[in-house]
């Protein structure tokens, strides 16, 4: 596998609570990432985002080596498994029916790349010149984009940014996106990050965070722009960043 460089930041943002949660683990034949973003009140949405990924990461030996069989199907029932334990985690918790998360998850290896995400939690996959893809989100706005209602740039500030058509509760689950893409490349850039980052960047600030070595220091200004952009009304942000060494 093409050698990583690595960084993530999540901060509160202008909240109370940090409702985000992200994990990573790097390995020498492959690499996890994971940026859940929690909803539903405090508490309840701080749980729902952790919970879940306490449980993809404590399967992950179980699952990872069925990925390259069938990915698509080893991580559908790798999710479906990590929801029955976060479901365990709430066990009677009052909290649990209000309790939901968006997710986006990524899998590198040396001949592939699986990602599966729900809601409105995004991966990018950028090189140095432009954005190659990102996720496709499970909003009402992304359905206003898709029918040319309003531009991608017009989406971070629409007053129904924040209305899901898809997140994973303990009471009900909707399914996760699966796709299988082309291994990572040299100088590729992926960019996982929760609604709180993306709502105000720019598409040329993205292409630009893929110009720079993986540096927390750049990080760190990109998510206080972001804050600062949000006039004093600042989701959680969180943020990862995984680029291949030239």
């Amino acid at each position: 596998m093409v050698e990583l460089q690595f960084c993530q930041l999540s901060t509160a943002g202008d909240r109370r609570i940090n409702q985000d949660c992200m994990a990573a683990r790097v390995c020498p034949d492959y690499a996890l990432f994971m940026v859940a973003d929690g909803l539903g009140g405090h508490h309840a949405g701080e749980r729902a985002s952790r919970f879940l990924c306490r449980g993809i990461f404590s399967l992950l030996e179980k699952y990872q080596p069925m990925i390259s069989g069938n990915p698509e199907r080893t991580f559908s029932k790798w999710i479906e498994e990590a929801i029955t334990e976060m479901r365990r985690q709430f066990a009677d918790d009052p909290m649990a029916d209000k309790a939901y998360t968006t997710c986006a998850i990524l899998y590198l290896d040396n001949s592939k790349t699986v990602t599966a995400h729900c809601g409105d939690t995004r991966i990018y996959r950028l090189n140095r010149e432009r954005v190659l893809w990102r996720t496709r989100d499970h909003s009402l706005i992304q359905q206003m984009l898709d029918e040319g209602l309003l531009s991608e740039r017009e989406m971070g500030v629409h007053p129904e940014q924040n209305q899901l058509t898809r997140s994973i509760g303990v009471l009900y689950q909707h399914k996760a996106d699966i796709a299988v893409h082309p291994a990572m490349e040299k100088d590729e850039t992926f960019i996982l990050c929760s609604d709180g980052f993306w709502e105000f960047i720019k598409e040329n600030e993205i292409i630009g965070l893929a110009q720079k070595e993986v540096d927390e220091q750049a990080l760190k200004k990109y998510v206080k722009l972001m804050a600062f952009r949000a006039g004093g009304k600042s989701d959680n942000i969180t943020v990862q960043m995984v680029k291949a060494r030239s």
